[in-house]
């Protein structure tokens, strides 16, 4: 089966937390369409987006894994967007794992991620 899904999340804090999650024994692979980070500030805001290594409720700090840099601390130019992953670069999220992300200042980034749900 395919499942086609979209989730959000504004981090309130300047500290790495789950956007998406696949818990451990799942019994599906995530495949990441597309993820953006739109920047609703006047100002430049950093953002970094990490495939880690342990399965971490959206919101929360990942913990017990290893953070892998997809995206490291760009600039996300004000009132715009950047897209981050596309089609054309699709990352795999495997069970047990997350995908981390982090804005270099709190409330004004919104991250979007489109991906589909095998099993």
């Amino acid at each position: 089966s395919i499942y086609g899904l979209t989730t959000y999340y504004v981090p309130s804090g300047t500290t790495a937390v789950s956007l998406l999650s696949n818990a451990s024994g799942s019994g599906q692979v995530y495949k990441i369409e597309s993820l953006t980070a739109a920047n609703t500030s006047a100002s430049v805001v950093t953002a970094t987006v990490s495939y880690y290594t342990a399965a971490t409720t959206q919101g929360s700090a990942p913990s017990g894994g290893t953070a892998y840099p997809i995206a490291s601390t760009v600039s996300v130019p004000a009132n715009s967007s950047l897209v981050i992953i596309e089609k054309t670069n699709c990352v795999y999220l495997n069970e047990n794992s997350c995908i981390s992300i982090t804005s270099g200042t709190a409330n004004n980034l919104t991250f979007v991620i489109s991906y589909e749900v095998l099993s």
